[in-house]
């Protein structure tokens, strides 16, 4: 089995996070490092192993390949089942999935648009660049930002009493709006004091 990584990039930070938590530790030399700078996953060889020239991706021991962070982290799910970060029960899993959606569209996806057509770095990766469309997801993040806050008034978690995948792909997306040269508002309080929360968990680290 190999994992093949990609630093500081939301998406296999996801998988570390879920990895982290879950108790699941790779070898050095099971982890491969994509270096996204250097457009390693654009070359011949990595290619190979995802078409998409995307990260992360999961080679397993019998040649099967899983991309996509949150296939990679069902996988692990289904092998080690404790802790439950994707809910146990018909209505704890229909809600992480919900509030993991919700992050995803209304917050990580409009975060990394900002990033992704405004940021200088990444002209060789995005072509074209569309400025206007960066600049039209920025209200985008504090819209889902001040219904999120809203939300958390109640819970301490995005889908409830527990922390779970939606926490972790929120948590992504939070710390993303740095290099995005985004922040979140003094005023969303509630914003503010779950992200320190999961913020100070062991596996935000990873």
């Amino acid at each position: 089995m190999k994992l093949y990584d990609g630093g500081r990039a939301p998406n296999p930070r996801r998988v570390r996070i879920f990895l982290a938590e879950k108790g699941i530790q790779f070898p050095a030399g099971q982890i491969e490092q994509i270096d996204l700078g250097k457009l390693q996953q654009r070359s011949d060889a990595y290619t190979a192993i995802n078409p998409m020239q995307r990260v992360p991706a999961l080679l397993l021991d019998d040649g099967t390949v899983i991309a996509e962070s949150i296939a990679i982290c069902r996988y692990f799910e289904a092998v080690r089942p404790d802790p439950p970060l994707f809910g146990r029960g018909a209505v704890e899993s229909a809600l992480i999935e919900m509030w993991n959606r919700r992050a995803e569209l209304h917050l990580l996806f409009p975060v990394a648009s900002v990033f992704q057509h405004l940021h200088p770095a990444m002209k060789v990766m995005i072509s074209p660049q569309v400025a206007e469309w960066g600049e039209a997801n920025k209200p985008r993040v504090f819209e889902f930002l001040k219904f999120l806050d809203g939300e958390l008034k109640g819970r301490p978690y995005l889908a409830g009493d527990a922390y779970s995948i939606a926490d972790i792909t929120a948590l992504v997306a939070v710390d993303f709006m740095r290099v995005s040269k985004l922040s979140v508002p003094e005023d969303f309080t509630n914003v503010r004091r779950w992200h320190q929360a999961v913020s100070t968990r062991a596996s935000a680290a990873a």
